[in-house]
């Protein structure tokens, strides 16, 4: 419910990827000429939703397999707390897909990455 009023009308955000910056869950970046790095979360938006998303990743974790599998790949080469972040980020562009396509979390776990399909109700 926090995600939906947080992040209103979905058509705002054409792309998942602006949903999870709009929440902070995705790195900062410090470059210089050709060099790229990636810091911590930029911690932009509410940071309620982002702890709820994180606390909700948590126990999803533990319920999806597919989450459960991610998780613990990411595990074994980051610390458990950036590994905990992007499982939240995972939740939140699967919520996202949820509310845009108006589905159930199983066929919107399908296409949560794909930036071709329309908005409901949408013309």
């Amino acid at each position: 419910m926090a995600f939906a009023v947080t992040i209103g009308d979905v058509s705002r955000f054409p792309h998942s990827k602006q949903v999870a910056s709009y929440l902070g869950l995705i790195p900062a970046e410090y470059s210089s000429a050709s060099k790229r790095r990636l810091g911590a979360i930029s911690k932009q938006g509410n940071r309620f939703v982002r702890m709820l998303l994180v606390e909700s990743a948590q126990s999803v974790t533990r319920l999806d397999p597919q989450f459960h599998k991610e998780y613990v790949h990411l595990c074994r080469n980051k610390p458990k707390a950036v590994a905990k972040v992007a499982a939240a980020r995972k939740l939140a562009v699967r919520l996202y897909w949820m509310l845009r396509t108006e589905q159930s979390s199983q066929k919107a776990a399908h296409i949560e990455s794909s930036p071709r399909v329309p908005l409901v109700g949408a013309s």
